[in-house]
């Protein structure tokens, strides 16, 4: 395979703004249907339009080439991927990078915990917005709390080097349970992010009246703890507050409430190889055709990828009060 000396430059965009982290959805499958991730009866991709695992580890590599040094795995729910863990082990051994984590719904983490802390993942995001069985199985329509809290505990176990709780809360949903997680996540010596909803993808429910700004839960969490302004970054776009007295932080997510875009440093990679340089605008780059006309050759990848850096947008247009979704793809298309 041909590398060239000039892979050694790094991923500016027009705004000066280095991207060293990116996300990558290895399949838009999942187990769960999540209100607020996609429609109730998903037509999935089928096998040719995705990426293949060597695909997905060439991106990697050629990215981490570019200056990248943190890569979230995500999905639809990536445990479901037959062999995933051969793409987790493969790319954990390249040079260059400091961090290999996964975004991950929980389900399948009690069977594939230690193997994933083998293989050099640092870091796992458990997406939870509930601890009531009854209104999880709601949210999710097919999920169980018990199977993903059985694998939390087994990654708890297995000695990360940092779990966090995700979730996105919905007004008249699961709202009066953002206390009651927080709570959970201090009990675990573990952290929590709030993600506030995006409009992504025709998900059968009204956003604007289930949304709440993290504002919101903010003030709501301050009136039964101690929070301290945190100075910790974790490399992507939360905010941090310290419960006192306690190991626990909490993340605010805030795409409309507290738009991050100005210190973004991200893009994102579809299970059909498509670059997305902002979640929240269509324009991308077709990497999937260049890879398979170029199978032995990075070259032409690398120069598609570094002159993505010219229409990378200075932010994303979130308006909740418009009829149809400010994107059209789903989240497990574009990677959550």
């Amino acid at each position: 395979m041909t590398i060239h000396a000039n892979t050694s430059r790094k991923l500016i965009d027009q705004f000066g703004r280095q991207v060293d982290y990116i996300r990558l959805s290895i399949t838009d499958r999942c187990d769960f249907r999540c209100q607020y991730c996609m429609s109730e009866d998903m037509t999935f991709l089928s096998r040719d339009e995705v990426l293949s695992l060597e695909e997905c580890a060439r991106i990697v590599r050629i990215f981490v080439q570019l200056g990248v040094n943190k890569v979230r795995i995500t999905g639809g729910e990536p445990l479901v991927r037959k062999n995933a863990l051969w793409l987790f082990e493969e790319v954990g051994q390249l040079s260059g990078l400091d961090q290999l984590v996964l975004t991950t719904n929980g389900s399948q983490l009690a069977k594939h915990a230690l193997a994933l802390k083998a293989a050099g993942v640092k870091r796992i995001n458990v997406s939870v917005d509930s601890l009531q069985a009854d209104r999880f199985k709601q949210i999710t329509r097919t999920g169980d709390l018990t199977q993903v809290l059985d694998g939390l505990q087994t990654a708890i176990n297995t000695g990360f080097d940092g779990i966090k709780l995700n979730t996105v809360l919905m007004r008249g949903i699961n709202d009066d349970e953002a206390e009651d997680l927080v709570a959970f996540a201090v009990h675990k010596n573990i952290d929590i992010s709030f993600i506030e909803e995006m409009p992504l993808g025709d998900v059968n429910h009204a956003r604007d009246s289930t949304f709440i700004t993290n504002q919101d839960t903010l003030k709501r969490l301050q009136s039964k703890y101690t929070l301290l302004p945190s100075t910790h970054y974790s490399g992507g776009p939360a905010r941090y507050w310290q419960v006192a007295n306690t190991a626990t932080k909490i993340g605010f997510i805030s795409p409309h409430s507290h738009n991050f875009c100005e210190s973004c440093n991200r893009v994102r990679i579809s299970c059909k190889g498509e670059l997305f340089l902002c979640l929240g605008h269509e324009d991308k780059v077709e990497l999937m055709p260049l890879m398979r006309m170029h199978p032995n050759d990075d070259q032409p990848i690398i120069d598609a990828i570094m002159n993505s850096m010219r229409i990378k947008p200075k932010g994303h247009d979130f308006d909740l009060k418009r009829a149809a979704p400010a994107v059209i793809r789903f989240m497990s298309h574009t990677g959550g």
